[in-house]
């Protein structure tokens, strides 16, 4: 939930997900987290091959479901279905351009195209829930129509508590330097996110006018960093040991059959810039038992195993 000049840990389709919300909690006990986007046609349906349609949030203290979908009754159930399982605020995601949900869905950034749609869907889901309700979204869909003064203005209006804006159009995608406007003459608050790494890029946002940032792609293979930023965490003296301990809630949750796949590409983060990581991704990349994981984990970064 927010407040005036929190740092926020972004939505991160494939990565933010229960297992990872659980290692950065270690670090910063009371941060503001967000699940990675939850489509309302799955959640509605209850479809269960996507587990984390039924997370309890619970005891996961300040997170907020996102949510993603452009049919407002929908994402109306939706926002109450995840209120019921815990979640602190909904998030809706009108910023996610891939083709699959910008374009083929009509939902993440092609709301930007559509501002009476957008404006339909953000009542839809105040109206459902008791609990707040924010907007994720980017300048524009490209450099011709930037036009995010006008759906914040319209979030607003129709009773989201705040926006989070991502400093690139959809057009750009991850791409090139994010561009962070003024954003002080806004009539909500408004957070600031890409290309936030450091304490510094934190300072300058809050002279723009944005009353909080959130960072994104810069906690890979570094979840302690949300922690430092907060001063509730430094750096680990063993990264292998915060490794272990993400892999063993990795596996509780998805198990080792499709645990094992997904923790690769976290391995391949923390072990980024060590001597001869190289080598140990090469190697990871064909184990299949967590066993042999743990062992190659073990020796790569010289850690005792504690848990």
């Amino acid at each position: 939930m927010y407040t005036k000049n929190q740092i926020f840990a972004a939505p991160l389709a494939g990565i933010s997900d229960k297992p990872f919300r659980q290692v950065l909690r270690m670090f910063a006990p009371d941060a503001p987290l967000v699940t990675e986007m939850i489509s309302c046609h799955s959640l509605v349906g209850r479809h269960k091959n996507c587990i984390r349609n039924f997370d309890d949030y619970s005891d996961e203290g300040n997170v907020g479901a996102q949510i993603f979908g452009a049919v407002p009754e929908l994402m109306a159930d939706a926002a109450s279905i995840l209120e019921s399982q815990g979640a602190k605020w909904i998030d809706i995601n009108m910023g996610c351009p891939v083709p699959k949900v910008a374009t083929r869905a009509g939902a993440g950034a092609f709301l930007m195209c559509d501002h009476k749609l957008a404006g339909k869907i953000i009542g839809a889901v105040v109206g459902s829930v008791k609990i707040p309700v924010s907007v994720k979204t980017r300048l524009g869909w490209d450099a011709e129509h930037q036009d995010w003064r006008d759906l914040v203005h319209i979030a607003a209006d129709n009773g989201a508590a705040w926006v989070t804006l991502h400093g690139r159009t959809r057009a750009q995608l991850y791409t090139g330097a994010a561009i962070h406007p003024d954003v002080s003459d806004m009539p909500i608050p408004i957070i600031a996110n890409g290309d936030i790494k450091n304490a510094a890029d934190t300072e300058n946002m809050l002279k723009l006018g944005y009353d909080g940032v959130m960072i994104g792609r810069a906690l890979f293979g570094r979840p302690w960093l949300l922690g430092e930023l907060y001063k509730t965490a430094v750096v680990p003296q063993n990264i292998g040991n915060v490794v272990l301990q993400h892999l063993d809630l990795v596996l509780k949750y998805y198990g080792e059959r499709a645990g094992i796949p997904m923790f690769r590409k976290h391995l391949a983060w923390y072990s980024a810039g060590i001597p001869n990581s190289s080598d140990f991704r090469i190697k990871i990349n064909q184990i299949t038992t967590q066993s042999e994981l743990k062992s190659e984990i073990l020796k790569f970064w010289g850690c005792v195993a504690n848990i």
